[in-house]
């Protein structure tokens, strides 16, 4: 059998499919290293770094305070967010229970920072997932979702940004966090 140079491609793209039935699949979505996203329920839209070298995902919080509430331990936090789509500041303070806390070191040394759930949008799914909050003024990208959060999008082209737009409403998919995945 002889391959033409058309004909090459397609042998290619037909061993791909086989070996790989993930990247086959119609179904599957692809997310760029950079996506839009909406934190729901307010629909404030930001954008997102997508890092496969961070575990758990962050958030841009202010004045983060720990306090006890009803027994439990709970976060004190302020939003302040430029939505993307109106190019206005969004502000929020918000009172969430604590998830769990994080311990991170990087080339600053250690730090810990609280970790809550919230909603996100990308495409037209939103994920509750885990958000370790730590000021991000100085970062390019307020939101950065790690591999626990990218795990469960889809694919990720890292050569690519922006593949997708959010739009969630009160009829989208939803795909709860499962705490089984916390090791």
């Amino acid at each position: 059998m002889t391959l033409t140079p058309i004909g090459l491609p397609l042998l290619a793209a037909l061993l791909l499919s086989a070996a790989s039935p993930a990247i086959a699949d119609d179904e599957e979505k692809v997310f760029g290293w950079v996506e839009k996203a909406t934190l729901e329920p307010w629909g404030v839209e930001v954008k997102a770094k997508l890092d496969s070298g961070a575990l758990t995902s962050s958030l841009d919080a202010r004045d983060i305070e720990t306090f006890e509430k009803n027994g439990e331990e709970w976060v004190r936090f302020r939003l302040r967010l430029e939505d993307e789509a109106s190019g206005e500041t969004f502000t929020e303070r918000m009172e969430l229970p604590l998830y769990r806390d994080l311990r991170v070191r990087g080339a600053g040394g250690r730090d810990e920072r609280p970790v809550v759930l919230m909603n996100v949008c990308l495409g037209d799914t939103v994920y509750e997932e885990q958000f370790g909050l730590r000021d991000r003024e100085e970062m390019n990208y307020p939101l950065l979702l790690g591999r626990r959060s990218i795990g469960h999008l889809g694919l990720l082209d890292v050569r690519e940004t922006f593949l997708s737009e959010p739009d969630c409403d009160e009829d989208s998919p939803f795909v709860a966090h499962d705490p089984d995945e916390d090791d």
